[in-house]
């Protein structure tokens, strides 16, 4: 690899050669796909209208196919048909994927005529003439562009951040060859300057520990980072992190390199080798089986490492940029853990982060980046992410219709104000309650929309909600919403509180009076995912929040994604109803109807 200045960084080249057309309010479709969380949006009156994972549809968690009924949701909700699209634009380079892996095959001398078969015929289905020949026979006749991997995360961040400057960073496994990439945003122009390419990769060091802890990589590392507080150890106490730290190597300037004689996910299907067992003295975990210390100080070593390598990544960045404001893209985005730590150790003001960082948010950086190239009146302020809600939504009359169809007892609420006090009073009786209200969240968490909520001071509801509803490993935490004015009260957060914690992407410390107060919500070492919500925001959640408040005069609420372990979050009516008889959620809120589990047949699955 390429060396500037004595450190890891390389020069990011010019990552866009298209030759943009001007096309006034243009309408623009954005595809992710055939890695793992494929999605779609939906650019049209100079904004974003729309957009899904397809999982939400397939019932497939994580869904790496070709986003067939995304598509069809983002044309159907904006009224718009493939013939009014401008431009597709698919989020990632498929050919330059392709010759990083022939390459990684050739570095090794294993490049044999049947290993490269093998790599190609894993690729039948999707390089460009593939995705084309799908796009033609679905009807779309135009052009079809590709945009670079980490140029659409860090679009997705800067453009929806309110920010008219700041400095850039994605980070994650790796795109086409990329796998941290850093610039600068002022007002709608984007600058990249520096990469790390793989092998080299902080995305996949996380994802190597997580297949060794016994957990599924691109799925399980949100469960090592709720695994890590268990260990209740430091970095002087930590067996295992200095050992870690051996697995990189870390220049002044933040750049960084994997030492590669531990890993193997270059030319093997397992991602981590023989040598890695040495250096920590054990075998792998096999999955399903007992979680012991040494696996639980492994993950905190992990967590302890991953938030040195990128805090110094973004002191490096702050140093060279000078910005107050950072936006960070990319899937080590979503490590909570260590978002709630950037502000207190790093020079930036403020943080912003996509509500989607995976590869599902792509989608919506790919978009406006084209906009910005094609609309002659972009506007950065108008693509503000104010609200999360861009899913699918069910009619009054849709869900009736289905309940009746199906058979299924339910009680309708005539007004808001009842069905808020009622259903406030259920969590306050430590009922679990399944809720279900407009538009689908977009993004991995479940904020209000498709949610499952209970009582956070019910010392019981932890493993409840774990081992009776969510089906899942008993040390995992759950989160805590609560109202934007009662933050400070129960949690000690940055002020002023980023905005991102409306998107459950912080951890913060929950304030020590609170602790034995809230128990279902504050995790071993005394933290808590906050989730915060505004009236103006989604006014019937903040309502129930507040009236649980009146009751048991703390506003907040267990807020967990409406879905059992292995499943992607529900979707339709349909999917919320076979959830909650598959579990012990006791009832169901869904628009203005109120579905008991113990009032419907046990044994009847519609």
């Amino acid at each position: 690899m390429m060396k500037i200045d004595g450190s890891y960084w390389t020069v990011a080249e010019e990552l866009d050669r298209i030759d943009w057309p001007k096309k006034s309010s243009p309408n623009i479709l954005s595809l992710n796909a055939f890695y793992h969380d494929s999605s779609a949006a939906l650019y049209k009156n100079g904004h974003i209208v729309a957009a899904v994972q397809e999982e939400r549809f397939t019932r497939k968690k994580h869904d790496n196919s070709f986003p067939f009924r995304s598509i069809d949701y983002c044309l159907k909700v904006s009224e718009t048909s493939l013939d009014d699209i401008d431009v597709v634009v698919f989020t990632e380079k498929p050919l330059e994927r392709l010759e990083r892996e022939i390459y990684s095959l050739e570095r090794f001398g294993i490049a044999t005529d049947e290993l490269v078969e093998k790599t190609l015929k894993n690729w039948r289905g999707k390089t460009p003439e593939d995705i084309e020949d799908i796009l033609r026979e679905l009807g779309y006749p135009g052009e079809i562009a590709y945009i670079n991997h980490h140029v659409s995360h860090i679009a997705s961040s800067y453009f929806t951040s309110g920010f008219t400057e700041a400095a850039l960073i994605s980070v994650d496994g790796v795109g086409e060859d990329i796998t941290t990439l850093i610039g600068v945003g002022k007002g709608d122009k984007i600058d990249v300057e520096k990469c790390i390419l793989f092998p080299h990769s902080i995305g996949l060091l996380y994802s190597t520990i997580t297949a060794f802890l016994g957990f599924r990589a691109n799925n399980g590392e949100y469960k090592v980072m709720g695994l890590a507080p268990c260990s209740l150890t430091t970095r002087e106490t930590n067996p295992y992190y200095k050992k870690i730290k051996q697995l990189v190597i870390q220049q002044a300037d933040g750049s960084y390199q994997l030492n590669m004689k531990y890993f193997a996910y270059e030319h093997d299907n397992k991602m981590f080798g023989k040598e890695m067992e040495a250096l920590f003295g054990i075998a792998p975990r096999e999955a399903d089986t007992d979680i012991e210390d040494a696996h639980k100080h492994i993950a905190a070593a992990l967590q302890m490492l991953t938030e040195d390598v990128v805090l110094r990544v973004l002191n490096h960045l702050h140093k060279v940029t000078q910005s107050k404001n950072v936006c960070l893209s990319g899937g080590v985005g979503l490590n909570s853990v260590l978002n709630g730590k950037i502000l207190r150790n790093t020079p930036f003001e403020r943080i912003y982060l996509h509500p989607a960082s995976g590869d599902d948010g792509t989608v919506v950086g790919g978009a406006l980046y084209a906009a910005n190239k094609l609309d002659p009146e972009f506007d950065i302020q108008k693509q503000v992410a104010n609200h999360v809600y861009m899913g699918p939504e069910f009619s009054h009359d849709e869900v009736e219709l289905y309940l009746i169809e199906n058979s299924i007892r339910y009680t309708r609420f005539h007004d808001k104000a009842t069905l808020v006090k009622t259903t406030a009073q259920l969590i306050y009786e430590n009922k679990v309650v399944g809720w279900f209200q407009g538009r689908m969240e977009w993004g991995p968490r479940a904020l209000g929309a498709r949610s499952i909520l209970a009582n956070p001071c019910n010392p019981d509801a932890k493993e409840l909600l774990n081992l009776k509803v969510k089906h899942r490993e008993a040390f995992r935490p759950f989160a805590p919403v609560v109202c934007e004015d009662d933050v400070l009260e129960y949690f000690d957060c940055d002020i002023p509180v980023p905005t991102t914690t409306d998107y459950m992407l912080m951890v913060y410390p929950v304030r020590k009076q609170w602790h034995d107060k809230i128990p279902a919500v504050t995790h071993v070492d005394g933290s808590g995912r906050l989730q915060s919500i505004k009236k103006s925001d989604n006014a019937l959640y903040y309502e129930l929040v507040k009236a649980f408040g009146k009751l048991s005069h703390i506003p907040i609420l267990i807020n967990t994604s409406f879905n059992i372990r292995g499943e992607p979050i529900v979707c339709s009516p349909h999917d919320a109803y076979v959830c909650m008889m598959g579990t012990e959620i006791d009832c169901l809120v869904i628009e203005d109807f109120l579905i008991k589990r113990e009032d419907n047949p046990q044994d009847v699955r519609v």
